[in-house]
């Protein structure tokens, strides 16, 4: 049965999102709102937890997932970045969008795409998600809500508990969120003096970036 944490969207309560945090160190698969659509987010070094999140959202090891980082220097840290990625990573982040990229060291290989060795990663605007983020001390192994059978994103954290509260360990409330997903933009191609390759947009506006 899922604990539900309803919390400000802007201050959220400390002790909330500790108990949230501690639910996501035992193993747990947790619901969070974010400057896109409500995500399903777990601990990125628990490989039952990773399977269970690509179980409950019905893809398979082909489906990049998405590291949520705290900052651009968290990023960097997972993700090998050249000069022409940095700048347009900068202009970018905190916001709606999640940038494919050659993963480092840092992300076990079982995270990473098979045959590509890539790794989405975001840096995210939402202040009760930043807060969780800083409360859990590194990067959470994340995808977008969305049910399966389904292809709309979750926005309503009481839908959420009740379509899936026998699934997850945690729902954080902090309010709807918008319902679309973040834009894709893959940057790997960069690194060889190609252009950013759009996959997939959403929210975040590429002309913001000058794309």
């Amino acid at each position: 049965m899922a604990q539900y944490f309803e919390v400000h969207p802007d201050n959220p309560h400390t002790r909330l999102l500790k108990q949230a945090v501690s639910l996501l160190e035992r193993g747990g698969i947790a619901a969070v709102p974010t400057d896109s659509s409500y995500a399903l987010v777990c601990h990125l070094d628990d490989k039952a937890a990773a399977d269970a999140l690509r179980r409950i959202r019905g893809v398979d090891d082909k489906h990049h997932l998405t590291l949520l980082c705290r900052d651009l220097s968290e990023l960097a840290n997972y993700a090998r970045v050249d000069n022409r990625q940095f700048r347009l990573l900068k202009a970018a982040t905190p916001g709606p969008y999640t940038f494919i990229l050659e993963a480092s060291k840092e992300v076990p290989r079982r995270l990473s795409h098979p045959s590509r060795k890539t790794i989405g990663l975001r840096v995210p605007e939402h202040k009760t998600l930043q807060a969780l983020l800083e409360l859990h001390g590194a990067p959470l192994l994340a995808t977008t809500l969305i049910l399966r059978g389904q292809t709309e994103p979750l926005n309503d954290a009481r839908e959420i508990r009740d379509a899936m509260e026998h699934e997850l360990a945690a729902v954080v409330d902090a309010g709807a969120c918008h319902q679309q997903p973040t834009t894709v933009i893959d940057l790997t191609g960069m690194g060889e003096g190609g252009e950013p390759v759009v996959v997939r947009l959403g929210r975040g506006d590429l002309a913001a970036l000058g794309l």
